[in-house]
């Protein structure tokens, strides 16, 4: 994986991965002070879109899977993000007090803004119909930023491949050893830690907040670095992120226990699944005995 990893890359690539990784950490920093910035950190993650399908094939060798393979990846890693997700949790509430407690006040003011928006519009006619476009803009608007925030994953393989390129070049010796696994881990490390860096960038709170926040934040970011490796799929992993934000952000205000029932749900579909691969998967082996039996 990794020689593919590190392929030559060309100038316009290069620029693009330098634009999603250290270009978005600029843009994000500043939309502390800037709207313009917030605005220019959306286009970017859009276009890591674009970029993603230039860089997903340096994962290795995609072997073609049917559609149920496919969702079994999807459900695995959803469930493994997931459980690990709630010991992260409780390590955190454990670990960092000043952090739990600020991120769920946080949670219950964005809540409460969020429930007592009253539209006054002084026509009663309009009203209701200003209300619902005003809710729909409202949820609109966190489900953007909820898909966009799965486009991180492309983010990190970016990251990855620029990390990996440096160590090629600089630990020269020890990568044609082939003893590569360990650059991998350490790209793996330095981009979980900045996952977790990156989401205190717009934030004005005390160290021991901070602090909390980006342990917590690059824990999270090392659960979606293993499951990009594992399943060597970017857009699996993208799949996950995302919709794990979505349903963690409606069950704030909109669904309670979203993430859960969603998961429960996810479960449901896996074990399902994991029992129709075993069929087709014995079905083909009494096929091919059935065959050697004839040819023999």
């Amino acid at each position: 994986m990794t020689t593919n990893l590190t392929k030559p890359i060309s100038t316009m690539l290069l620029i693009a991965i330098l634009i999603v990784t250290i270009g978005a950490e600029v843009l994000l920093y500043l939309t502390r002070y800037s709207y313009m910035a917030s605005t220019l950190y959306d286009a970017v993650m859009v276009s890591s879109l674009f970029i993603g399908w230039k860089l997903f094939h340096r994962l290795g060798p995609q072997h073609p899977k049917r559609p149920r393979q496919l969702m079994l990846q999807f459900t695995g890693a959803f469930l493994l993000f997931f459980l690990g997700s709630m010991l992260v949790n409780v390590y955190s509430n454990t670990m960092f007090e000043d952090f739990s407690t600020d991120y769920n006040m946080y949670v219950q003011d964005y809540t409460a803004i969020q429930s007592d928006e009253v539209v006054d519009v002084g026509d009663p006619v309009m009203e209701p119909i200003v209300s619902f476009f005003e809710k729909v803009d409202s949820v609109g608007y966190d489900l953007y930023t909820d898909a966009l925030a799965g486009l991180e994953e492309v983010w990190r393989l970016a990251y990855l491949i620029l990390l990996l390129v440096v160590f090629k070049k600089i630990f020269a010796r020890r990568w044609e050893k082939g003893s590569r696994d360990i650059f991998v881990m350490a790209a793996l490390f330095i981009t979980s830690i900045l996952f977790g860096i990156d989401h205190t960038l717009g934030m004005e709170q005390t160290w021991e907040i901070r602090i909390g926040a980006i342990v917590t934040f690059a824990n999270m970011g090392f659960l979606f670095g293993i499951i990009l490796l594992w399943t060597r799929n970017l857009w699996v992993t993208v799949l996950v992120h995302a919709l794990y934000d979505i349903t963690a952000t409606l069950s704030w205000y909109y669904i309670e226990y979203a993430v859960e029932l969603f998961t429960l749900g996810v479960l449901v579909v896996h074990l399902l699944l994991l029992t129709l691969e075993n069929i087709a998967q014995r079905r083909l082996k009494r096929q091919m005995g059935n065959i050697d039996l004839a040819n023999s």
